[in-house]
Parts: C-alpha cells; structure tokens; sequence
C-alpha cells in the first residue's frame, strides 16, 4: 500500500470506520462489508491483562455495524461471542454467568464486566 493511502487509513483506527471509508471512497459492495464486519466480531479476542472497558467498546462498536448491515444475529449469540472472546481471566465469570443461568442484556452484561 502506498504511504498516501497508508496514511488515509492510519487516522481510522478500527473496522468498521476503514470499510466504512472504503465504501464511500472505493464503492465496495455491502456484502465484503458485512464479511469484513462479522469476520472482525467473531475473531475478536480480549488479550490477557488488557483493558475490559476498551474491549467492551470494539465489541459494541462491532455489534452496531453488524446491526447497521442487518446481519441477523440474535441477542444470545451477540452474547455468547462476547462471553468467549474474553480472555482466560474471566473464566470464571463465564462459569458463574453460564452456570446460574443469567439472562442479561447485551448493555448489562457489559456494564457487569467492567
């Protein structure tokens, strides 16, 4: 990539704003968007020791594209893709949620990780 279109794209710093840009700019089709867009939501993996705020944010920002694309995805797979994209510290918050049968909201389970 050339440093002109590098540095378009440096000032963007997460997905779905780059294929949002690219859209606009390059008039790519909504389908390689959606797939950008899912492909970015499911491999989204919090590193260990990492911010769970800053994590919370990408995925809920992941979450209102793929609502923005129509993607289909129901409330409990939004969440299960939340609960195993954390990392190995909050496992045993995933067995507690799992194990008592939580129903939350996809806005109250992320307020009760952070």
């Amino acid at each position: 990539m050339n440093n002109d279109i590098q540095k378009q794209y440096d000032r963007l710093d997460d997905v779905p704003s780059i294929m949002l840009n690219m859209k606009e700019v390059h008039a790519v089709p909504d389908r390689h968007i959606r797939y950008a867009a899912t492909k970015a939501f499911f491999g989204t993996k919090m590193a260990e020791g990492s911010s769970i705020h800053s994590h919370g944010i990408k995925i809920q920002s992941l979450m209102e594209k793929l609502v923005d694309l129509k993607a289909g995805l129901d409330n409990d797979t939004y969440i299960d893709v939340i609960l195993q994209s954390l990392s190995l510290s909050y496992d045993p918050f995933i067995i507690n949620y799992n194990t008592n049968g939580l129903q939350k909201s996809i806005n109250k389970l992320i307020n009760m990780l952070v």
